[in-house]
């Protein structure tokens, strides 16, 4: 499900199918491969990290509502779980794959639903610029590959940093990771750092059919 929603919203932000201020719809485009990825990093601009100036989580309004006192962090909950169980439209119960750190989780209590790209991360490359309405949409996208559950352990250790400085300890999952960032990052039109663009042109290496 993961791999599938990656590719679509590659493919969308690649063919222009949908402009980068239009959040609406369904990615429904064919998979893109890996050299994809490594084309659109390359049309990713490069700028120093921004100033932390002003930023608040409280800049990017989340969880949305969903509507029946649901949320975006239960309809991820519901979307990346296995067997899962509702009260109304809580999660209460399930099982938990996750991605960053291979590790089963049967409690959703011990599940993040994290920002692929965090939110530090997204007012250092150029959300700081955009008001709260926007930085909201961001911050609760669940079209593209921006939010994902996983071990909160895991999303502790990730903070605030980009893959210069954190990766996941599951390298299976590296080539993934830089696809859904890459995508994330070009869909909002967000700046990379040189170490930033190098880590990811690294982590690229690790995808099926890429040359050592």
């Amino acid at each position: 499900m993961r791999s599938l929603l990656t590719l679509c919203a590659l493919a969308l932000v690649l063919s222009g199918c949908v402009p980068p201020d239009d959040i609406s719809g369904e990615a429904t485009a064919a998979p893109s491969a890996a050299t994809d990825s490594a084309r659109l990093l390359g049309q990713l601009t490069e700028a120093k990290a921004g100033s932390m100036r002003g930023y608040s989580r409280d800049r990017f309004p989340h969880w949305r509502s969903t509507g029946k006192n649901c949320d975006v962090r239960d309809k991820v909950l519901e979307r990346d779980g296995d067997n899962v169980r509702l009260s109304g439209c809580n999660v209460i119960a399930g099982k938990w794959y996750s991605e960053y750190d291979k590790r089963t989780v049967n409690d959703p209590s011990d599940m993040d639903i994290d920002h692929m790209v965090p939110l530090a991360e997204a007012w250092r490359s150029g959300a700081s610029q955009w008001d709260d309405e926007r930085r909201a949409d961001f911050a609760n996208d669940l079209t593209r590959p921006q939010l994902i559950a996983v071990s909160a352990s895991s999303n502790r250790a990730k903070g605030d940093q980009d893959p210069s400085k954190w990766k996941p300890s599951n390298r299976d999952f590296w080539c993934t990771y830089a696809q859904d960032w890459i995508t994330v990052k070009a869909f909002w039109r967000l700046t990379v750092t040189a170490a930033e663009k190098a880590a990811l042109s690294d982590m690229l290496g690790t995808c099926p059919g890429t040359k050592p």
